[in-house]
């Protein structure tokens, strides 16, 4: 049997990893974490990040993600311009600042 240290030390070990995981830059958070980090202020509204990428990017926005950078939170936005040409624009999640790649 098990005695209950043991399984608190599990289970400690196994949040502790599966915290380490989500905050690993690259990954994209799901509906649920979105929500929950907009709800917490961690991230602002993707509206908000959509008119900062439109004021310095014409065209459409084809694709969002909210996603951990080396920084904290970014908003990954995929927009197809009228030329034609597919534009990658990160917004931090923060403060709305952009990076703009092709």
């Amino acid at each position: 049997m098990v005695s209950r240290g043991v399984m608190f030390l599990l289970v400690l070990l196994t949040w502790t990893a599966s915290a380490a995981a989500a905050a690993e830059p690259g990954r994209c958070l799901n509906a649920e974490d979105r929500r929950a980090a907009i709800a917490g202020q961690q991230a602002m509204p993707l509206a908000n990040a959509i008119k900062a990428a439109k004021s310095r990017v014409r065209g459409e926005i084809i694709r969002a993600r909210l996603c951990y950078s080396g920084q904290g939170l970014v908003y990954v936005l995929t927009v197809l311009g009228r030329d034609g040409r597919v534009t990658r624009v990160s917004v931090d999640a923060g403060s709305g600042t952009l990076a703009i790649g092709r």
